[in-house]
């Protein structure tokens, strides 16, 4: 389990100050030093951190600001390499630039030493390498920033594939989440631009998505589930887990020796039909997603592999997606009235579908939907592609400050994907044709008898159980109102602006009715010659000359600055 503490939030803190020192010079480095002088973090961090160079250097200059965003993320390690690609899908919190480039981050690096494995498997199995397995080759097939992969033989010789996690990368991850949810308060606290995302809450977020990511056992039993869902789809192959062999940080899983859905020469030339297996690798992730609600949410070329006789196999459940059966009849509502060209209905959908601080201009809204479709719906349904339309209405709905559920994102960033696989495989594929049944589908299944008679039943339950619990509810309230414990709390919402401009100008008239009666009152003092003196005037008079003078100019240049009179 993750331990992750707030720091920077109670008191000053010290702890980790050479990682605080790494990441501020890798982001100075990169040209963040106007972003970090926002954050004031100097105010929190003080020992050490002066010494840092601000200077940008000249060859990052030229690139542009999500170039330097990824490039940071990937010289400052698996965390952020992580975070950046968990960022690339969620379109709703960084702009779309920066979303194209952050899913370009790499998650190869160098191997670990193959004696942290042989250690790995003693420490999590309490025997030596050669007593777990029969053989285990000491090149890995792939080294990532949280794991890599090596070939190996069990006992009874079957061939595996075993993922190690890396040597203290839990530690490595904790540290970097603290440091990264102190960097999420100050932006909270400091930059106004970032109140709406709320940093703080994407960082916990991110720290429960790495929590499961780091965790062997999820990721196994996730496989499990999924090959459950297609026992009944011979096409379809997930490699088995031995859980015998599978912890925390060690997962043990059948090899896999297919072809890469990428490598379409190979695929060719060994006699496989392209139409079929991007019809299959489509239906499988439809089928997940709308059939089942939890669908591999990374179904991109390197994580495809074509079997024997057109067989389609996933690897690497590491990412998973899921949504419930409201949110997808949702979606699918959405897919259906952006296709039917229907604004009022896509409108509709997207409002319940999101939540809002402040509910938008409907009208405008409307009028925005209407535009997009104008735009997009100009060519062939199935010229058109459906994760890059989706992913402008998503653009869409930012403009207007409504948030999807995460899940969501990852779903539209499944279809995409897929769709491109579709298209890399047979030019004349069409994900609308591929979908309509799934969504055919989910839209009949409300009609089902089965599927009424368990809502109605729900519905009279709830129904029951508040009957039930009203008049205990009311007796209780009209307790506190009688025992006077009742209390009215009212929270003014959207009024800052006005009552700071207030507090300003109170401010302002304080100051200038004290400047007067410091000059009224000098003038008195000077007139009635109260000693001591000064040349003949009164030294008193003077100094509260002076004071009033050097009020007066603090107010007025306190009223330049703020650009008006």
């Amino acid at each position: 389990m993750l331990s992750i503490r707030k720091i920077g939030v109670i008191g000053r803190t010290y702890r980790h100050l050479n990682r605080y020192r790494q990441i501020l010079t890798i982001l100075f480095k990169y040209g963040f030093g106007d972003l970090l002088d926002s954050l004031r973090i100097d105010q929190y961090i003080e020992a050490g951190l002066q010494a840092i160079s601000k200077k940008r250097v000249d060859r990052v200059e030229k690139l542009t600001r999500p170039q330097r965003l990824r490039m940071s993320f990937e010289e400052l390690g698996p965390t952020y390499i992580k975070l950046g690609q968990i960022l690339s899908t969620r379109p709703d919190l960084v702009p779309a630039d920066f979303v194209d480039e952050l899913a370009k981050l790499q998650d190869e690096v160098p191997p670990f030493p193959f004696e942290n494995v042989k250690a790995a498997i003693e420490s999590e199995f309490g025997l030596p390498a050669d007593e777990v397995f029969d053989r285990l080759e000491d090149q890995p097939l792939a080294s990532a920033s949280i794991g890599q992969v090596h070939k190996a033989r069990l006992k009874d010789g079957e061939p595996v594939a075993v993922k190690f996690q890396r040597p203290g990368i839990q530690k490595v991850i904790e540290v970097d989440l603290e440091i990264m949810l102190h960097l999420a308060t100050l932006a909270e606290r400091h930059i106004k631009e970032f109140e709406i995302h709320r940093p703080v809450k994407i960082v916990e977020e991110f720290a429960r998505t790495l929590e499961k990511e780091i965790d062997y056992r999820i990721e196994a039993t996730n496989m499990e589930r999924i090959a459950r869902q297609f026992l009944d789809l011979p096409h379809v192959y997930i490699p088995a887990v031995f859980r015998e062999f599978t912890t925390s940080r060690v997962l043990t899983t059948e090899l896999i020796e297919g072809i890469k859905i990428s490598k379409i020469e190979k695929i060719a030339e060994v006699g496989l039909d392209q139409k079929v297996i991007a019809d299959r690798i489509v239906g499988l992730v439809l089928k997940q997603a709308f059939g089942h609600g939890f669908f591999h949410a990374d179904p991109h070329p390197g994580n495809i592999f074509v079997l024997a006789d057109n067989v389609i196999c996933l690897v690497d459940y590491g990412m998973m997606g899921l949504v419930d059966r409201a949110t997808r009849e949702a979606f699918v509502d959405l897919i259906d009235s952006v296709v039917h060209q229907q604004e009022v209905r896509t409108t509709q959908v997207l409002l319940n579908l999101t939540d809002w601080d402040e509910q938008p201009d409907i009208r405008a809204l409307e009028r925005e939907v209407a535009d997009f479709m104008g735009r997009h719906f100009y060519k062939p349904l199935k010229d058109m592609e459906i994760g890059k339309l989706l992913q402008d209405l998503l653009q869409l709905t930012m403009r207007f400050r409504l948030r999807l559920p995460p899940d969501i994102f990852l779903m539209i960033k499944a279809l995409s994907s897929v769709e491109g696989v579709g298209r890399m495989l047979d030019p004349n594929f069409d994900l609308i044709a591929h979908a309509s049944p799934f969504i055919k589908q989910v839209k009949l299944e409300r009609f089902a008898p089965q599927r009424i008679s368990t809502d109605v039943f729900d519905m009279m339950s709830r129904l029951l159980q508040f009957l039930q619990q009203f008049p205990k509810d009311l007796m209780e309230l009209t307790g506190m109102l009688r025992q006077q414990r009742f209390s009215l709390q009212l929270e003014h919402k959207g009024l800052e602006n006005m009552l700071a401009t207030q507090d300003q100008t109170s401010n302002r008239m304080s100051f200038a009715i004290i400047i007067a009666a410091l000059i009224i009152g000098s003038a008195l003092i000077v007139i009635s010659e109260i000693p001591p003196l000064f040349f003949g005037i009164s030294l008193i008079g003077i100094i509260g000359y002076l004071v009033a003078a050097i009020m007066g100019i603090w107010l007025l240049l306190a009223i330049i600055k703020k650009g008006r009179l």
